[in-house]
């Protein structure tokens, strides 16, 4: 079977996206490990399916390099709303129905409201999640915040410094996080936060949208920072804004590569 697709990026977060909103596309682990091998394959860090939805205008499914089916993508989010609708649409996902807009190579996403309960992150069992009591190595005292996916942001002095490609998949897989974490660093300077990002079943990636998502919203939580505020990826910066009891904000570019047909 060829199939087109588009390669698209968020920030260096780049995906292989497929439109099936016409003719569907049966998707597996050992499709999406092929189709992200970077020497044979498109290469990239999710796949993205564009589907028809009875929810809402376009349905987003995203798998990780490894085959594993995510929930939510913010950056993938931009991307999709640049190629299904640009003066604005809403997309249906695994974590809930977002809402973005795009205009010359800019997307607003709205991501829905964070949700902080041990069970909803999820947990294995209940712990304070503004301030979980456990930590690996220097790493301590993580927040844990579900942005449409799992995460736990750790403030720390120098976010550089962090040897987040040994700790972060040790701490992805701890038995405490039974649907696996993705793991942010982040560092607060002059206001904006520093922030690099282990993804859950991509490893080290030069942008994580929902990590940015999940960063400003610790942040502001625990006082550190006021919305809205930048938060510098290796890739580049996503402006976030949330306040308690509304929806977070992402606004940031999202970037055509190329187009190319592929035998799946």
């Amino acid at each position: 079977m060829i199939r087109r697709f588009r390669k698209m990026h968020g920030l260096g977060n780049d995906f292989a996206i497929f439109d099936a909103r016409e003719a569907r596309i049966e998707v597996d682990a050992t499709l999406v490990r092929a189709v992200a091998d970077r020497r044979t394959g498109i290469g990239c860090d999710q796949l993205i399916l564009i589907e028809p939805s009875d929810k809402a205008d376009v349905r987003m499914r995203i798998w990780n390099a490894d085959g594993g089916e995510a929930e939510a993508c913010g950056n993938a989010a931009r991307c999709v709303a640049l190629v299904a609708g640009s003066a604005g649409c809403t997309i249906e996902t695994a974590g809930g129905i977002i809402s973005g807009a795009a205009s010359d190579g800019v997307a607003e996403i709205d991501m829905g409201p964070p949700r902080f309960g041990w069970d909803e992150i999820p947990l294995a069992y209940a712990l304070d999640t503004a301030r979980l009591p456990l930590a690996w190595e220097g790493l301590e005292t993580p927040f844990a915040v579900n942005v449409g996916n799992p995460h736990l942001v750790f403030f720390v002095p120098d976010a550089d410094a962090v040897p987040l490609d040994r700790l972060g998949p040790v701490i992805e897989q701890d038995p405490l996080f039974p649907d696996r974490v993705n793991v942010g660093v982040a560092e607060v300077a002059d206001g904006a936060l520093k922030l690099r990002v282990w993804e859950r079943g991509a490893g080290l990636t030069r942008a994580c949208g929902t990590g940015a998502c999940a960063a400003a919203v610790a942040a502001v939580h625990r006082g550190l920072a006021t919305s809205p505020m930048d938060v510098r990826l290796p890739g580049g910066t996503l402006r976030i804004a949330w306040a308690p009891g509304e929806t977070i904000r992402m606004t940031g570019p999202a970037a055509f590569v190329f187009e190319g047909e592929i035998a799946l």
